[in-house]
């Protein structure tokens, strides 16, 4: 799946000088975070107009719905659609050479299952980009096991093992009803890993109805493992650097209403699945379909495997954020992600 747009919608091209003024008004409030008058447009650009020119476009991409004046003696800041034309003309950016450093060296040491690293991950994004990092990772219900291993703990405790091919390891201690012996687990350990080598959780194994001790252990381990599948299905969702949704918006009332949109794992899911649906790789305000977000932007990029989307890329930040910074910071993290879990060097 190739990461979406920047836009569901195509934009309507602004003239050259339009898209300067728009430009200069955008990147200087991002660096801001106050009003952008006519001189200080003038100062960023070399468009070579009058004063009077630029306060005159400044009125007309007001009154296009570009930008807004807080106040009536006060300069202009963007809008939601000022900074979607923003992001749809946005150059590509690319990490620093000493952000590039850090992940490839946290790649190249990376270590432990798939939870782990994202886990990891997710504290990286945000030590890169200064925002709030949101990684999901899809639940392993379409990945088929590679490996399906019965351990004898005693006669009456086993632990089963299971290994899938998007690396994702699971244990389940098996309590079997029947005393079972050393060779009648290894035995059992065989049967289940034929039974489920190559399949899913989705998939449905014969498993003997009757028989022996051995039979009555392969049956109950499958059922364990299987009678795991809501929280297996479930999506994983990393938070990292919760603390920063303080330092990026205005607002004590805001800031409450994201912590808690963020502790609603379930939510988090939606919001990151919407945005791709869309065909966004970045939405704004509204785009995000939540009101709690209505000043705030979120960058996703997915993370795929063989075609298919085995999880996401988020980062959360005000409507002003640094675009092409935590757009780069996104896409290198998320391709990153792809190599590790497809199995490349």
């Amino acid at each position: 799946m190739a990461p979406p747009n920047n836009s569901a919608l195509p934009s309507t091209d602004l003239d050259p000088r339009k898209a300067t003024i728009l430009e200069a008004v955008v990147t200087e409030h991002i660096d801001t975070n106050q009003p952008v008058g006519s001189s200080t447009v003038l100062q960023s650009t070399d468009i070579g107009v009058s004063p009077a020119t630029v306060r005159s476009e400044l009125v007309s991409l007001e009154r296009e719905g570009y930008l807004a004046q807080p106040h009536t003696s006060a300069g202009r800041i963007p809008t939601e659609k000022g900074y979607r034309y923003f992001v749809d003309h946005l150059q590509r950016g690319v990490l620093g050479e000493a952000q590039q450093f850090q992940v490839r060296e946290f790649f190249a040491n990376v270590r432990g299952d798939v939870e782990a690293v994202l886990e990891q991950t997710s504290t990286l994004l945000s030590q890169l980009t200064a925002y709030t990092s949101v990684i999901v990772g899809a639940g392993h219900r379409q990945a088929s096991v590679l490996s399906a291993q019965l351990v004898s703990l005693d006669t009456h405790h086993l632990l089963l093992v299971t290994v899938y091919s998007d690396g994702a390891v699971s244990k389940h201690t098996i309590v079997p009803s029947l005393e079972v012996s050393y060779e009648q687990a290894a035995e059992a350990s065989r049967q289940i890993n034929a039974l489920l080598l190559d399949t899913t959780l989705d998939q449905k194994v014969q498993v003997p109805s009757l028989g022996d001790t051995v039979a009555t252990v392969v049956r109950e381990a499958v059922a364990t493992l299987h009678a795991d599948r809501p929280s297996v299905e479930g999506e994983s969702v990393f938070i990292g650097g919760s603390s920063r949704v303080a330092e990026s918006f205005d607002g004590v009332e805001t800031v409450r209403r994201v912590l808690n949109l963020l502790e609603q794992e379930l939510l988090v899911v939606s919001l990151v699945q919407d945005i791709i649906d869309k065909g966004l790789s970045v939405a704004i305000g509204s785009e995000t379909g939540h009101e709690t977000l209505a000043t705030s932007a979120v960058i996703v990029a997915p993370v795929t495997v063989d075609g298919e989307t085995v999880g996401a890329v988020g980062l959360l930040g005000p409507s002003r954020m640094k675009y092409q910074e935590a757009m780069a910071a996104a896409e290198t993290v998320s391709s990153e992600l792809t190599r590790k879990f497809s199995g490349e060097e």
